[in-house]
C-alpha cells in the first residue's frame, strides 16, 4: 500500500497508471467477492480509499479556471 506521501511524488502519467492498475484490482475483488469468499475483505476497502486518495491529488493538481 503507498502512502498519501509516496502518491503526491509521483508524476501525473505514475498517478494515471496507479489509478488504472487499482481500478483493475478493485474489479477484480468485487468479482471475487461475489463469486467466492474473499480472503481478506477489507482489500475492497483499502482500494475504494486509494482511488479516492489519488482522484484527490489528481484533482488538487488541476489549475483553478476562476
Amino acid at each position: 500500500m503507498t502512502k498519501i506521501t509516496e502518491l503526491r511524488e509521483m508524476s501525473d502519467e505514475q498517478l494515471q497508471a496507479t489509478l488504472n492498475e487499482a481500478g483493475e484490482t478493485l474489479f477484480r475483488l468485487r468479482f471475487q467477492s461475489q463469486s467466492e469468499r474473499l480472503n481478506t475483505p477489507s482489500e475492497i476497502r483499502k482500494n475504494r480509499r486509494m482511488i479516492a486518495r489519488i482522484k484527490t491529488i489528481q484533482t488538487e493538481r488541476v489549475p483553478a479556471t476562476t
